[in-house]
C-alpha cells in the first residue's frame, strides 16, 4: 500500500474531527493546514459580504498565508485532502497549500464537510494549483455520519 497523508483545513472543528477519524481508520499520517491568522466567527459570517471569508471567496486569486509549510509531502504517494465546502468550492487556503508544495506525480483525493452542498466545482478550482501530472479526484462529502468501518471501506476504493 502506498504511503498516505490526511491533510485538512478546518475553520470550525468539523472537518478536523472527520480528518482525525479518517486518518485513524486508514492508518495514515495527519497534517493540519493552518492559516497564519486564524479565522474568527466574524470572519466566517458568509452573510456579511465584508467578512474575511466572503472577501477571500469573492477573489479567486486570494491566497491566505499559511502558518507553516512543514508538511513532508515528498514522503507520500497519496494525499487525502479535506476542507469545508465554501460557496460550492474549496476555501482559497487550500490553493495556498497546494501552491506551497510540489505534488508532481501525486494522487490527491478530496473529502469535504458541508452544511448541505456537494463538491460543486472544488476539484476544477484546485487543479490549476498543482503540477499537470498531479491527479486530483473528487472523493466524498463526509459529514460525521460515518463509522470507522465505512471510512476505511471508502478509502480502500480511492487509495
Amino acid at each position: 500500500m502506498s504511503k498516505t497523508l490526511v491533510a485538512y483545513f478546518s475553520a470550525s472543528g468539523t472537518t478536523a474531527q472527520v480528518a482525525k477519524e479518517l486518518a485513524q481508520a486508514v492508518g495514515a499520517d495527519i497534517y493540519e493546514i493552518k492559516p497564519a491568522v486564524p479565522y474568527t466567527q466574524e470572519d466566517l459570517n458568509w452573510m456579511d459580504k465584508k467578512s474575511r471569508s466572503s472577501v477571500e471567496m469573492n477573489d479567486r486569486s486570494s491566497r491566505p498565508a499559511l502558518a507553516d509549510q512543514d508538511a513532508d509531502i515528498a514522503a507520500y504517494d497519496t494525499i487525502l485532502l479535506g476542507f469545508p465546502i465554501w460557496w460550492y468550492v474549496a476555501p482559497t487556503i487550500i490553493n495556498s497549500f497546494l501552491e506551497s508544495y510540489d505534488f508532481s506525480g501525486k494522487k490527491i483525493v478530496l473529502f469535504a464537510t458541508s452544511g448541505g452542498s456537494g463538491f460543486g466545482k472544488a476539484a476544477a478550482g484546485l487543479k490549476p494549483s498543482v503540477a499537470a501530472d498531479t491527479v486530483i479526484t473528487e472523493g466524498k462529502v463526509l459529514n460525521g455520519q460515518q463509522t470507522a468501518e465505512s471510512l476505511k471501506a471508502w478509502a480502500e476504493t480511492v487509495l
